[in-house]
């Protein structure tokens, strides 16, 4: 028999790890239906090591994902009003967790929105337990790529920041000192591995001083 859900009063924490599709996976089940989520039990029966617990409704879903902490969240809807999905798609900005998604009719607005939210499976009128644990392993690989490539950009973004810092720092050490650039960039580094820190941190210091001198 599935576990059963209960509430909690704290939000969701981000995975510490992305899942595999070869993990022994906590897999939350959100379906109202019993008869619906027997479905998606049956299917992910399939999923070797799965342990899946149903939530029967939407009430409080942001407290009992949290409470429970699943390694992919499945939700099926039979005929969701807007209101509904729009919700659904805040939860899984919010859970940080592959989410697939099964709805039995949806327009292009939504599709969109699904997109927009981080839906990693989206599927419509698709609900065949033969296809569960495909659009369950296809659901964790999307999000895992998906999560690596937000990575990526973070520290691509971080490292311009760090070079525009230390620029900047040279710049001030070359105007106040009247250093060449080479110069500069020597004094930073020396004095970084004086006092154990890294560049950018002298840097940010410099710039900071800098700042508050006007």
């Amino acid at each position: 028999m599935p576990d059963r859900a209960t509430p909690s009063s704290t939000a969701p924490s981000p995975a510490s790890s992305a899942p595999s599709a070869g993990d022994s996976l906590t897999i939350a089940v959100v379906d109202p239906s019993r008869a619906r989520a027997a479905i998606l039990e049956e299917g992910l029966r399939a999923v070797e090591g799965a342990r899946v617990v149903v939530i029967p409704d939407t009430a409080d879903l942001l407290d009992r994902l949290s409470a429970l902490s699943p390694d992919v969240v499945v939700i099926h809807l039979e005929s969701p009003s807007r209101d509904l999905l729009e919700q659904m798609f805040g939860v899984s900005r919010l859970v940080e967790r592959p989410v697939a998604m099964f709805v039995d009719r949806t327009d292009a607005p939504m599709m969109q929105a699904a997109v927009d939210a981080g839906i990693s499976a989206y599927i419509v009128d698709g609900l065949r337990a033969e296809r569960i644990k495909p659009i369950i392993e296809i659901a964790i690989l999307r999000f895992n790529a998906f999560a690596r490539l937000q990575r990526e950009l973070t520290e691509a973004r971080s490292e311009l920041a760090d070079r525009k810092l230390i620029e900047r720092a040279k710049g001030i050490l070359m105007s106040a000192k009247g250093l060449t650039e080479d110069e500069a960039y020597k004094q930073l580094r020396r004095k970084a591995m004086n006092e154990k820190r890294k560049i950018v941190d002298i840097a940010r210091a410099i710039v900071t001083a800098a700042d508050l001198l006007g």
